[in-house]
């Protein structure tokens, strides 16, 4: 890679946009949480309530099984989520402090006194090996 080509408003925006649908993939999430067990409690069961504590039926037990399949998934993909737009976030500072320093320095050096040599200034005169007479 001969440089980079970083937009800090194109990230932020990105960002932006990443940030807002991260926040309805939380709210989804938080959603199945509440419905499906009021789901699995609604579909009922096979026996009667008779029998005692009615007993899970098998569609509760599916919506059971299904949610605990992926909540670790939806948990993992929240947490990369918010690991991902922190890195780009502190990846784009410290190249918007990079880009400070280098231009910091290049205005130190141009302000600094030019030094200037003359032509044979600090050399001895005459020809090799000669003195000065």
């Amino acid at each position: 890679m001969t440089a980079w080509d970083i937009s800090p408003s194109g990230v932020r925006g990105v960002l932006e946009k990443t940030t807002t649908a991260a926040e309805d993939m939380g709210k989804a999430g938080k959603d199945i949480q509440e419905t499906l067990p009021k789901a699995a409690v609604s579909a009922g069961t096979i026996s009667g309530p008779y029998c005692g504590t009615a007993p899970v039926g098998p569609v509760a037990s599916a919506l059971a099984e299904y949610f605990k399949g992926w909540e670790r998934d939806l948990l993992y993909v929240a947490k990369r989520t918010g690991n991902s737009v922190n890195g780009a976030i502190e990846a784009t500072n410290e190249y918007v402090k990079g880009d400070l320093k280098m231009a910091e320095n290049k205005q130190r050096e141009a302000i600094k006194e030019p030094v200037i040599e003359m032509p044979g200034q600090g050399q001895e005169q005459g020809r090799a090996g000669e003195g000065r007479k």
